[in-house]
């Protein structure tokens, strides 16, 4: 399968990888109501028979028990995986030490002695500098434990400090996970998009389906609604679906074209931005088996415009 570098000359992955935020989360996901620990098995297997790869996580999700499982289930596997996971600083993480035992609690629930990538989960500041964290950050890609340095929801200026402050390191900012799909362009209009393209910046687009609403499985007057934490999103009632209509049309009308799901499709508009690696999640195996549909074909320039032109009210 064809690759994409994190940044500019970092760690090769996937153009496609999946999100984990769902494994182990009982809060906003249910995890163990409607799948547990099974499906989670069978969507990573699946997305390892599909050729995807790289897989992103964190240690909030499931206050550990998403990196727990991947861990697991890496170590039930012979096929090499790339992780990304994300530290999250916090307001009594007050030392460079603490970013390194973050880190290495990280390490031993994934089994593993390396990270392909580790993020920043969010740009607030609290009692530690933004100099404090990725010094420490660079100190450890040194000691050989990340081989990527990222950092998650960063503005642009925000950005380009991180990039500053590793660059002085001599240390590449490689990521910057920010949330996008055609639902959600703010990142685009803020100036992520362009910043990180001047960069050599990679953007991880997290919820690339806008947590299901680009599935095409809820329709205004559809009777099926989420049953998880997204029941109490306006953006899940019918006044909302009524208001993405003429985008999942278009969705619908390009799947149809290339035998495609309205999903790949919106993940394949994502890919087709360049610099930009999508993570949907995966609960099943069917879920993971959808995803890879959006590799391995590529919509025209034509329906890319199309596409942007119809969810410019998202920008």
């Amino acid at each position: 399968m064809q690759t994409i570098n994190l940044g500019q000359n970092g760690p090769a992955v996937t153009p496609l990888g999946i999100g984990t935020w769902a494994w182990g989360d009982k809060l906003f996901w249910n995890y163990g109501n409607n799948y547990d620990e099974t499906q989670l098995r069978e969507a990573f297997e699946a997305s390892l028979d599909a050729g995807i790869t790289f897989f992103d996580t964190a240690e909030i999700y499931g206050t550990g028990k998403s990196e727990e499982l991947l861990g697991q289930f890496m170590q039930q596997s012979r096929q090499p995986v790339r992780i990304a996971t994300k530290y999250g600083p916090f307001p009594w993480r007050l030392t460079a030490q603490s970013v390194s035992d973050a880190l290495t609690a990280s390490l031993k629930r994934l089994r593993v002695e390396q990270v392909t990538l580790y993020q920043v989960h969010w740009p607030f500041r609290f009692l530690m500098s933004q100099e404090t964290l990725m010094n420490v950050l660079a100190d450890e890609v040194k000691r050989g434990r990340i081989a990527a340095v990222g950092v998650s929801n960063y503005s642009a200026t925000e950005m380009r400090e991180a990039h500053r402050l590793l660059a002085a390191r001599g240390v590449p900012l490689a990521v910057n996970q920010a949330r996008y799909s055609l639902l959600t362009r703010q990142i685009e209009t803020k100036g992520i998009v362009e910043t990180a393209g001047q960069l050599g910046v990679t953007i991880l687009a997290y919820s690339p389906l806008a947590q299901g609403l680009l599935t095409g499985k809820y329709a205004p007057d559809g009777l099926e609604r989420p049953t998880d934490a997204r029941r109490f999103d306006s953006r899940f009632s019918r006044s909302g679906l009524e208001k993405i209509a003429p985008v999942m049309h278009l969705l619908h009308q390009l799947g149809e074209k290339y035998d495609r799901t309205p999903a790949q499709v919106a993940l394949n508009w994502l890919i087709a931005q360049g610099g930009v690696i999508p993570i949907p999640g995966a609960k099943t195996a069917q879920q993971a088996r959808q995803n890879a549909g959006a590799l391995g074909w590529r919509l025209s320039d034509e329906e890319v415009t199309q596409l942007e032109e119809i969810s410019r009210p998202w920008l």
